[in-house]
């Protein structure tokens, strides 16, 4: 029987990206025979009612056509109101955004024929999911990283740009706009109720994936199916030292580097120390608000076709 895809396509993913890839998608969906339909996301957060509905209509593959921000849109879909994770279909990757993180964790090239290849020959493998709790008291649910600090106001600059420039570029040019401004946001870490860390930070990285910002490696032993967080901290680093330590975050060198803390659990929660200081939070590449959050993470709830 033949597998039902819906696919969701962020037409403004990219940069445009995605809107273009669209006949070349459906020449490569129906060469393997596919049932499919596809719906375009209108605004954001639509992705999340699409995906939605794509539950209800029991859909058996579920393909993002989009970014790490359409992505994590479709899975709030797999929480409810109270943050409790829900079944659904599987989920497919078709990357077409501007960061393209979490495809890189997962192995995934960007590839077109290789992704609609894994939505027809792939079998699902469990992916664990973040749920985060914020201030505002509703859950979000992320699928690669929550970070705090630096990241959120390099969300908040690269979000208001032109994507021309691609994703490692746009991360690299606001990051050291955002430099320029940020100081070092005094916080408290506790991870699986023990205090983890105390102090200013650059930025706290709660990682599912293992990359961010455009392709920087963050969390380079980080595992979406090993049930647990990895907990990088970049401490009361200078701007000079983080200058110097960029190029081994790209590549994942940069454990064990002076005011690097590396930790792993199933709940972290922080807390703003100065409210005169904030460390605003990004999630799966999204400003989000500040501080306080608690995450907590949810085994095997994802199915992935890859």
């Amino acid at each position: 029987m033949a597998l039902r895809v819906r696919v969701i396509l962020n037409p403004t993913a990219g940069g445009g990206r995605a809107s273009r890839r669209r006949h070349a998608l459906e020449t490569a969906l129906r060469r393997l025979g596919l049932r499919y339909d596809i719906v375009q996301t209108q605004r954001a957060g639509h992705a999340a009612t699409l995906a939605t509905q794509a539950r209800h209509d029991r859909v058996d593959v579920l393909a993002v056509v989009g970014g790490d921000g359409t992505l994590n849109e479709v899975v709030q879909a797999y929480i409810d109101p109270q943050g409790v994770p829900i079944a659904g279909p599987d989920l497919a990757l078709i990357p077409s955004g501007t960061g393209g993180d979490f495809r890189k964790t997962l192995g995934f090239s960007g590839d077109l024929d290789e992704a609609v290849a894994r939505i027809r020959f792939s079998r699902g493998r469990p992916l664990d999911l973040g749920i985060l709790h914020l201030a505002d008291n509703k859950p979000r649910a992320f699928v690669n990283i929550t970070s705090f600090g630096i990241a959120g106001h390099v969300d908040a600059i690269v979000n208001s740009t032109p994507k021309w420039l691609g994703g490692r570029l746009s991360f690299f040019a606001g990051t050291l706009r955002a430099m320029a401004r940020y100081r070092n946001a005094p916080v408290r870490v506790m991870v699986d109720g023990k205090v983890f860390y105390e102090g200013p930070i650059v930025n706290c990285a709660i990682a599912n994936g293992r990359y961010f910002g455009g392709g920087m490696m963050i969390a380079p032993h980080a595992d979406p199916s090993d049930g647990r967080f990895e907990v990088v901290i970049l401490g009361n680093l200078s701007v000079p030292s983080v200058v110097a330590l960029s190029p081994k975050v790209y590549r994942g060198g940069h454990l064990g580097a002076k005011g690097v803390l590396v930790g792993h659990g199933t709940v972290v929660s922080a807390e703003a120390l100065d409210p005169t200081r904030p460390a605003l939070v990004d999630v799966d590449g999204e400003e989000s608000g500040g501080l306080p959050l608690r995450a907590e993470i949810a085994p095997g709830v994802l199915t992935f076709r890859g």
